[in-house]
């Protein structure tokens, strides 16, 4: 599944253009690289997300191309959350 739409469908981030804009400025690495929103996730990948003050690393648990609001949160698990001092 690609990166950008992982995001949307987990609810992570709420548009996959967004995502996409996210992944292209640099914000987002896979198993510690630097990936882009057509960037390949599988199970298993560690995934670390800048949002503006925070940094959010996720572990993903599941692939789903269709998944109700209230079932996202098990797509991922957070395996850490801090923030960015500046």
């Amino acid at each position: 599944m690609r990166l950008d739409k992982f995001l949307k469908i987990s609810r992570l981030i709420k548009r996959r253009t967004l995502a996409k804009e996210i992944a292209d400025q640099g914000r987002i690495n896979i198993n510690g690289t630097p990936s882009k929103a057509a960037t390949k996730v599988a199970v298993g990948d560690e995934l670390t997300i800048q949002f503006g003050q925070k940094i959010l690393t996720i572990e993903v648990k599941s692939l789903r191309e269709n998944v109700k609001k209230d079932e996202a949160l098990t797509l991922y698990e957070i395996k850490n959350e801090e923030a960015v001092n500046k």
